[in-house]
């Protein structure tokens, strides 16, 4: 299976990250995301520290309020978080919303980056959410889009822009769209979000529940 399935770790403290990725590793997660914005004091936690501690590959993210995070600081103490992460993270996460000198800074100091992009209301046209994917590789390794359809339509969108883009995430979010972070493996998708117990986005499924099912899409030989 070539989609690693992700489980993002959303905790407040430290010690509770620690707990949480270690129990997520447990559960079968091939890498983890590391929700920056979800610690209570993250800039009093050395964010190097932690992703060493935790040894396993992560995704580190630092979501925005504008696109459904929780960081409360500013900007630049955001994007400095970000940077710190990139010394050791294997991919950090950027909103493609960010200033564009922001991406360029934490892009150019990770291995690897995710540009993403979010939208919680609609599912952008097919033609717009290749612009948008194309604009995020770029300046990016892999583009990330998730969208909430207000159809079965718009999660063919979803499934569509995949056989035209490499590199891509693209989540069709909440229940209508839950069968996409499965489908997306059949076409390629490089990574996929799944939850242990609570999710952290609309539709996430069970981690175990995500691996079971895309084994019955694409069993190994």
């Amino acid at each position: 299976m070539n989609t690693k399935i992700c489980v993002p770790v959303f905790e407040k403290t430290a010690p509770e990250v620690t707990e949480s990725a270690g129990r997520a590793i447990d559960a079968g997660a091939d890498i983890l995301e590391i929700r920056i914005d979800g610690l209570q004091n993250p800039g009093e936690v050395n964010i190097r520290e932690l992703i060493e501690d935790i040894g396993f590959p992560v995704i580190a993210t630092n979501r925005s309020p504008v696109e459904g995070g929780h960081f409360s600081g500013s900007e630049d103490e955001r994007i400095k978080l970000l940077m710190a992460a990139a010394e050791v993270a294997d991919f950090v996460d950027i909103e493609l919303s960010s200033a564009r000198e922001d991406i360029e800074l934490v892009t150019g100091s990770a291995r690897r980056s995710i540009v993403s992009y979010h939208n919680f209301r609609e599912t952008p046209s097919l033609e717009a959410l290749l612009r948008i994917v194309r604009m995020a590789k770029e300046m990016g390794d892999i583009a990330k889009v998730a969208v909430m359809p207000e159809n079965l339509a718009d999660t063919l969108v979803v499934l569509q822009l995949l056989t035209f883009e490499e590199d891509t995430v693209a989540i069709s979010m909440g229940e209508l769209g839950k069968y996409t972070r499965v489908a997306a493996a059949l076409f390629g998708s490089p990574i996929t979000f799944a939850s242990m117990g609570r999710g952290t986005a609309p539709g996430q499924m069970d981690v175990d529940v995500t691996r079971k099912m895309i084994g019955e899409l694409m069993p190994e030989d």
